[in-house]
């Protein structure tokens, strides 16, 4: 086992743990909290593969936009912050959902684990192809997702400004 081989692994256990435990806290600000380990922990695993445009690109987006968003509406909408028991399953239903997430990764188990033999090979595309689809093709349809994610950061300081009623009254 060599060390990318031991760096690869570090970096999937850091996001399956970081994925289970932000799908298993019941305080939503450490659910994104934990999503952050999870997708550092991808983009981790993205870097060791080689992959360093697709690791840059899932932190700026996602760690650095879609969950910092995900923490403002939370802070400004002021959103219950603590445990959210009104919205706590049985335990039949958390059975259910260990029994097929277990599946799942079975399923995906099946297909992936016969691939790692090293019959397929990495595709030689150099990065400049890469970069030409990203910002020629597929750039204002990120500029169009910033302009959302924009749009409701924006949306969310408004309704937590907005005075209520209570106060108005008084």
């Amino acid at each position: 086992m060599t060390a990318l081989d031991t760096a690869f692994a570090a970096c999937g256990v850091l996001a399956v743990v970081g994925g289970l435990l932000a799908v298993t806290t019941r305080h939503v600000v450490h659910a994104a909290l934990w999503l952050v380990v999870a997708l550092l922990g991808v983009a981790g695993s993205l870097l060791v593969l080689g992959a360093e445009l697709v690791a840059l690109v899932l932190v700026l987006v996602y760690v650095g936009a879609v969950v910092v968003l995900v923490l403002f509406a939370l802070m400004l909408t002021r959103a219950p912050i603590g445990p959210d028991r009104a919205h706590a399953v049985g335990g039949w239903r958390s059975a259910g959902a260990g029994l097929l997430g277990l599946a799942t990764a079975g399923l995906l188990a099946t297909v992936l684990v016969p691939l790692a033999d090293g019959s397929v090979r990495r595709a030689d595309v150099a990065s400049s192809q890469v970069a030409a689809q990203l910002f020629g093709t597929w750039v204002w349809p990120f500029e169009l997702l910033s302009l959302l994610l924009l749009a409701a950061l924006v949306g969310a300081l408004a309704v937590a400004r907005r005075p209520d009623a209570a106060e108005g009254a008084s």
